[in-house]
């Protein structure tokens, strides 16, 4: 079964998701592409992320292409971020929210693990994305029109060493924009889950990504023009051609698929293989 619906893919609709758009984890790799990408397209951004240094460069790159920009420095992790990101877009009419902000911040065998560290991977990924999700999205149903772009991960199909929490948040995340796709479609609003494999961002180098590896790695800008292009091909739109992948570790043979996944991930981090086996 293809994780790729029947959409016409026809291309970003900027009158239906504009004119402003919020981007969270917007500072650097495909968050900033992303917002680069909606102000070529006339719309303006609030970015939010973490690091204010990055983040206000990014700022100042959506400027530079004509569009207006908000910057929220915060840290999603922490409860208060989600008022003050409702505070400072509660002027503004947004049609879309883009959930970026999804990194792996913790990875640990999860028995020798630190149970607080664990927390913080499940409130990025899960706790402050509902957060956003309900309130922009209850926004957008009111107004009859926009979209959710949430981005997910292929890390969610199959289970991982050290990847035990980031894995299961990532599986939450599709199922989650899968449901919420059916509930709001007849109110105007487009679900999309954009699920990447192999991206060469900052983050990931930074890991340690074997960018030469075996498996092929996709470029931000390339990733984020996908999933504003199948926006309205929801619920779920794999990034970069890996849908046959996702459909083979879709395998019933689950410790075949795992094992192999296993092997491949060494080869993908070389510096964790000495530790990971």
């Amino acid at each position: 079964m293809s994780e790729h619906p029947e959409g016409s893919g026809s291309g970003f609709d900027a009158t239906r998701y504009g004119p402003w758009a919020v981007v969270a984890g917007g500072s650097e790799g495909v968050g900033a592409s992303f917002a680069h990408q909606l102000a070529d397209a006339g719309i303006n951004v609030v970015l939010i992320a973490r690091k204010s240094g990055p983040l206000e460069e990014t700022a100042d790159q959506v400027r530079a292409r004509g569009a207006q920009a908000r910057t929220v420095s915060v840290d999603l992790t922490d409860p208060s971020a989600i008022d003050e990101i409702i505070s400072v877009t509660e002027d503004l009419d947004v049609g879309l929210l883009v959930y970026n902000a999804g990194a792996n911040t913790y990875g640990s065998a999860f028995v020798e693990g630190d149970l607080e560290k664990f927390q913080g991977v499940i409130d990025l990924n899960i706790t402050a994305q509902l957060a956003l999700v309900h309130h922009f999205g209850a926004r957008l149903s009111s107004r009859g029109s926009g979209g959710l772009l949430l981005v997910g991960s292929m890390s969610g199909y199959l289970g991982g060493k050290h990847l035990s929490i980031y894995g299961a948040v990532k599986a939450f995340g599709r199922v989650f924009a899968e449901s919420l796709w059916l509930e709001l479609r007849d109110h105007g609003v487009d679900v999309l889950e954009l699920v990447l494999g192999v991206t060469r961002t900052p983050a990931m180098e930074r890991a340690g990504m074997n960018l030469g590896g075996p498996l092929n790695a996709s470029e931000p800008d390339d990733v984020a023009r996908e999933g504003l292009e199948h926006l309205a091909d929801g619920p779920i739109w794999v990034a970069g051609g890996n849908a046959r992948r996702v459909e083979k570790i879709n395998g019933p043979d689950r410790r075949k698929l795992i094992l192999a996944q296993h092997e491949a991930m060494l080869k993908l981090f070389p510096l964790r293989a000495s530790s990971a086996r």
